[in-house]
C-alpha cells in the first residue's frame, strides 16, 4: 500500500528528515485539511456528504483528506458517521486556542472590521 498521509519518521515535501513536528505541519497544511478538523470538532459525527456539505469540499479532495486522516489515526468511520480518535481529539484541544489567538491578533490588527 503506497502511504498518502505525511507521517512520522517518513520524508515529506517540506522535510527528509521525518521529524514528527514537520509530518504532522505537512498533513495540516494540506488542503481543505484544517477546516475538515473542524468540522468534526465537538465530538461531531458526520456522514460523507454531510461533511461534504459543512465543509464546502469537493468529493474527490474530501475522499483524500479523510483517507489521510484515517491513515494518520486522527480520523475514524463510525456507524455515525467520520470523527476525530482519540488522537485526534487531543490535537483538536491543541489547535481550538488557535482561534481565540487569531481574533486576538485580527482585533489588534483592525482587520476584522468588514467595511471596506
Amino acid at each position: 500500500m503506497t502511504r498518502s498521509a505525511p507521517l512520522p519518521g517518513q520524508p515529506t515535501p517540506a522535510s527528509q528528515s521525518g521529524r514528527p513536528v514537520m509530518a504532522l505541519l505537512d498533513l495540516l497544511g494540506r488542503r481543505w485539511q484544517l477546516r475538515l478538523l473542524w468540522e468534526l470538532r465537538d465530538d461531531r459525527h458526520l456522514r460523507f456528504r454531510a461533511l461534504q456539505e459543512a465543509a464546502g469540499i469537493s468529493p474527490s479532495v474530501l475522499n483524500t483528506r479523510l483517507a489521510e486522516c484515517i491513515e494518520a489515526g486522527i480520523v475514524e468511520l463510525t456507524d455515525e458517521g467520520y470523527a476525530l480518535t482519540a488522537r485526534g481529539r487531543s490535537l483538536q484541544d491543541l489547535l481550538l486556542p488557535l482561534n481565540g489567538w487569531a481574533e486576538d491578533w485580527a482585533s489588534a490588527l483592525n482587520t476584522c472590521d468588514p467595511t471596506p
